[in-house]
């Protein structure tokens, strides 16, 4: 099979397309024909290896599978020995390892149908980035009906998918986002829009309940303080200081927080549902071919990416 592969870690400029052996499904796995394959930032740090922490996961001098992409979605080619959710023919979406290829195995409780409206590019924009704002705003932020939420990055992957799942909480949503941004981010849900070129939101005077923060381009102290003294900050960029809110958030009623986000079935079918009742609309900003994956990469390593980047094959 085709694949996207890289030996050693470093800029996108690693990656090739090469011919690749076809993975076999174990116990439990299944074996995914990928239509679409969906990146985030998360793949660029596993092509670099930075940050250092995330080799633990992927290899310590080298990768150890090197075929990027996490978010799949596809029509199931065969499954392994004890799966019972899916037969062959089946059209599913969810995570695996290594979604930038033509095949890729994932584990059946990582997968879910895919609903029949959505189309694969669609579905394949879903897994990682909704998961984390669904976790983000559900389980950390514990966001309800009435509560002020501003969404910084509102009109990235995971804003995108924030703003709309806080709105249908019931919440008054903010977006933070560009000016080419706006009317997008409004038509998800957002009350109030806020041009960062323009205006600070840490400068304001408006309070909110809860603050995502998908860019951390603030500080600490200053998110802090357009925060309720009850609120929650979550700092999801992955590239900030990892600790600080953690060993601050002892010693004030602020809650500060970060957090791992690991799509399962429960989450996937939870979407697939918003999805279904047309609560939750995937925003893709942009697709590629597998072969220019890199290209892919390099733009949402820009930090300016709209919506979801996606893979078509």
């Amino acid at each position: 099979m085709k694949a996207i592969v890289h030996e050693t870690y470093g800029s996108p400029d690693v990656l090739e397309l090469k011919e690749v052996d076809r993975p076999q499904p174990k116990a439990k796995e299944v074996l995914v024909r990928v239509r679409a394959a969906g990146l985030h930032i998360g793949d660029c740090f596993t092509v670099r290896g930075e940050p250092l922490p995330i080799r633990l996961a992927v290899g310590l001098r080298k990768p150890r599978r090197g075929i990027p992409g996490g978010d799949v979605a596809g029509e199931v080619e065969a499954v392994g020995d004890g799966v019972t959710r899916f037969k062959p023919g089946d059209e599913v979406f969810g995570t695996s390892s290594g979604s930038c290829a033509e095949y890729t195995c994932a584990r059946e409780d990582r997968l879910v149908l895919k609903p029949a409206g959505l189309t694969f590019e669609q579905a394949a924009a879903v897994p990682t980035s909704a998961v984390t704002a669904l976790r983000g705003i559900r389980d950390v932020g514990a966001v309800e009906s009435g509560q002020k939420i501003l969404v910084n990055g509102a009109s990235g992957g995971v804003g995108t998918f924030a703003v709309q799942i806080a709105a249908s909480y019931g919440a008054d949503v903010t977006g933070v986002c560009g000016p080419n941004n706006a009317e997008l981010v409004r038509s998800l849900g957002a009350a109030q829009v806020i041009d960062y070129t323009r205006e600070d939101f840490t400068t304001g005077e408006q309070r909110y309940d809860v603050i995502l923060d998908n860019i951390e381009n603030h500080s600490l102290a200053d998110c802090r303080r357009v925060l309720i003294p009850t609120g929650t900050l979550i700092r999801n960029n992955g590239r900030g200081d990892l600790m600080q809110p953690l060993l601050l958030s002892p010693f004030t009623r602020q809650k500060l927080r970060r957090y791992v986000a690991t799509a399962n079935h429960e989450h996937l079918a939870v979407l697939a549902e918003l999805l279904e009742s047309e609560k939750l609309t995937p925003v893709i900003g942009k697709t590629y071919p597998l072969a220019e994956t890199p290209a892919a990469l390099r733009h949402i390593e820009t930090g300016h990416a709209s919506g979801k980047v996606v893979i078509v094959l």
